[in-house]
């Protein structure tokens, strides 16, 4: 019998450079149980390198984590990527690191990209361009994430930076999204005026949290047996009465 859950599936860690520095995997994990959600994405740009400690984190505290990435596409938009376990999470990341842009990130101008532990100590940093775009299509990075058998969600269509229908004027109907995110910065009722068109496929709502108090700021209910991957895209899907409640 499906219960329900709730869920902020677009949230990053300090490894993203726009993130806050206080956004370490302990953080985000105490945050979100203290705000009622029991299932979290992490979805850093363009790597997936503090996914195993979060998800370690969450195990301690009964939250699942969903390994994530927010990819960004060689026309500057922003692709979510969800996968049912890290090795599969870790496969993409190898891709999506020979594709990015050549060069070392300027914490001075992005801000740092860190690795920590479960304790919050650093590791060590990741010096690749993360903030940059990779060469690869939209249509690409879709076909990627479904090779690795995960689930591709269009960022934030109602932005008019980084979102598909801002940077490309619609959504190309042969995409093969799963799924479309609402940011937090649209309403509902706005959101349903401006892009219903799209209502064919599932929608979400989510934080993009890149800091802590913004964890939980937009959530979605998700119907399920038990929070997990398969799940998730079973509700994505409305089958087997699970759904998203928005």
């Amino acid at each position: 019998m499906p219960v329900e859950f709730r869920a902020d599936l677009h949230i990053h860690s300090c490894l993203s450079p726009c993130a806050d520095l206080f956004m370490t995997p302990r953080n985000i994990i105490e945050t979100a149980a203290s705000r009622g959600i029991n299932i979290i994405a992490l979805c850093d740009h363009n790597s997936a390198e503090n996914i195993a400690v979060t998800q370690e984190i969450g195990k301690k505290r009964g939250i699942a984590v969903i390994p994530g990435m927010e990819i960004t596409s060689s026309e500057e938009v922003h692709v979510l990527g969800f996968f049912e376990n890290l090795k599969l999470a870790l496969a993409m990341q190898e891709l999506v690191y020979e594709h990015l842009q050549p060069g070392d990130n300027d914490e001075d101008a992005f801000g740092m990209q860190v690795i920590v532990n479960e304790e919050d100590e650093v590791l060590g940093f990741n010096r690749r361009l993360l903030i940059g775009a990779t060469d690869l299509s939209v249509n690409r990075i879709i076909e990627l994430i479904h090779l690795f058998q995960g689930i591709a969600v269009a960022s934030h269509i109602d932005r008019e930076v980084f979102g598909i229908i801002g940077q490309l004027g619609f959504i190309p109907p042969e995409a093969g999204f799963d799924a479309l995110e609402i940011s937090s910065r649209t309403g509902m009722e706005e959101a349903i005026e401006k892009f219903g068109g799209y209502r064919t496929l599932p929608w979400i709502t989510s934080s993009d949290a890149h800091q802590l108090e913004d964890i939980g700021k937009k959530t979605i209910g998700l119907y399920m047996n038990h929070a997990s991957f398969e799940e998730l895209s079973l509700a994505l899907g409305g089958k087997d009465n699970r759904t998203v409640i928005l």
